[in-house]
């Protein structure tokens, strides 16, 4: 059952390496069992570029995890993020054989597994198709086709595909930690799932996720995934930015973003000093925090703009109704919320992984930057899109009502020989059976 089943995510970030186990309780919400972190040093901007550090950080998440919740983990769900990540379109066909029969879910996922075979640029394989609308005999719009008739069976994909080499690293990893993968997926993908409601989707949204190497777009309109992009900044170059402009070290640093930043410096106040203690035998470093201000909004400004070309770029900046959702754990940053608004003039919100969660014991995985972690987790339970979860629910219901309907029955004689050949079967593989004792099936 659904409930009885416990799922592990497994987030591996640039700043941090996060394991949640959960599951669902008796009202389909998603219940946190324990919770492991790690910092990661090991993943530069998505990337693995040290395995033994990831490895490392990995197996002390999962133990924290493991301790946690008294329970023994050996599958997880992962992320996959990187500037490598490609998204695009495709047109793919199939012919039916009858026209008489009804399209069938089977022929939705067979037109679905031949975009699998798509042929990519070397390096690179896909990992994720999603489809957005079909055509049945040049009928255009169909959003979900199963149960009409037609020959011809038209699908429009949105494909992405990741680097061979960058996923041949995560898999090394998690096989050295001890575990296996479940299912690869996309980190805004992971994150959507659980900040976005569905009201949300279906009206049209960005979802904007700033870690703390990479930031990451998803856009959703009619509940469907339209766009996702990738871009190779985030909370981390903010650091940098304030260790160069205020001559600090890189823990003050971050220290500094996170207790007293403001993205808008116009909010911050002129006569603020923060006073950082000074290396040895130096006197302490006074900081304003209107000039720190100045720094962050520089920066975020660059991101936001980047972003928001990417959004252009898509098609759909006039369709986003909801306007933006904005999570990660640079979505903390005060006064965020404006400027977001100010850059792009859409309405924008912060996306707390809420939506999904019931009571939990860890109150933690309620800050946007566990945003993915529980997304992960919820990926366990639900595909990325509703629609073929619906298609997995009702392929299970046929399967169940099948095998209430075939009862065998060991006592009703044969009435075409099929006993006799399997008898000569059972014998030609040495098999022990009583001799000619159903001698009326001969």
């Amino acid at each position: 059952m659904q409930n009885d089943k416990i799922v592990v995510g497994l987030d591996i970030g640039t700043t941090k390496i996060c394991a949640l186990v959960g599951r669902k309780n008796e009202f389909g919400k998603l219940e946190i069992l324990g919770m492991g972190k790690a910092v990661s040093e090991g993943v530069v901007r998505g990337l693995v570029s040290n395995i033994d550090k990831t490895v490392d950080a990995i197996k002390k998440a999962i133990k924290q995890a493991e301790e946690q919740s008294g329970i023994n983990i050996g599958v997880v769900n992962v992320g996959i993020a990187g500037q490598h990540i490609k998204s695009l379109q495709h047109n793919g066909s199939i012919t039916r054989l009858s026209t008489e029969q009804e399209i069938t879910i089977d022929d939705v996922n067979r037109l679905t597994n031949d975009m699998y075979r798509l042929v990519t640029p070397p390096g690179s394989e896909i990992i994720h198709v999603m489809p957005q609308d079909y055509k049945v005999d040049y009928e255009e719009g169909i959003v979900d086709p199963v149960g009409m008739s037609g020959v011809r069976l038209e699908g429009n994909f949105h494909i992405i595909t990741a680097q061979s080499n960058a996923i041949n690293n995560i898999n090394k990893c998690i096989n050295r930690a001890g575990l296996e993968i479940d299912n690869l997926i996309l980190e805004p993908l992971a994150s959507s799932m659980s900040v976005l409601s569905e009201e949300e989707k279906e009206a049209g949204v960005a979802l904007i996720d700033i870690g703390g190497g990479t930031t990451d777009l998803a856009i959703f309109k009619d509940n469907i995934i339209r766009h996702a992009a990738v871009l190779p900044f985030g909370g981390n170059i903010i650091t940098s930015d304030i260790k160069q402009g205020c001559m600090v070290m890189q823990n003050q640093a971050e220290q500094l973003k996170v207790k007293f930043g403001r993205a808008i410096a116009d909010e911050a106040s002129d006569n603020e000093i923060v006073s950082i203690p000074g290396l040895r035998d130096r006197t302490p470093k006074e900081i304003s925090l209107k000039n720190l201000a100045f720094i962050i909004e520089a920066r975020m400004e660059e991101i936001i703009e980047l972003v928001y070309s990417e959004i252009v770029r898509s098609g759909y900046a006039g369709s986003l109704t909801a306007g933006i959702v904005i999570t990660g754990g640079g979505s903390q940053l005060q006064n965020l919320v404006q400027l977001v608004e100010y850059l792009t003039g859409l309405d924008a919100r912060i996306g707390y992984p809420n939506e999904h969660l019931g009571k939990s014991k860890i109150d933690a995985v309620k800050s946007p930057m566990y945003a993915t972690s529980v997304g992960l987790v919820l990926s366990g339970y639900r595909s990325l899109d509703d629609r073929l979860t619906r298609y997995t629910e009702t392929k299970q219901s046929e399967t169940r009502t099948n095998e209430q309907r075939v009862v065998p029955n060991k006592d009703k004689q044969s009435s075409g020989g099929g006993d006799f050949f399997k008898k000569i079967l059972d014998r030609t593989k040495g098999l022990l059976i009583d001799d000619f004792d159903d001698k009326q099936n001969y």
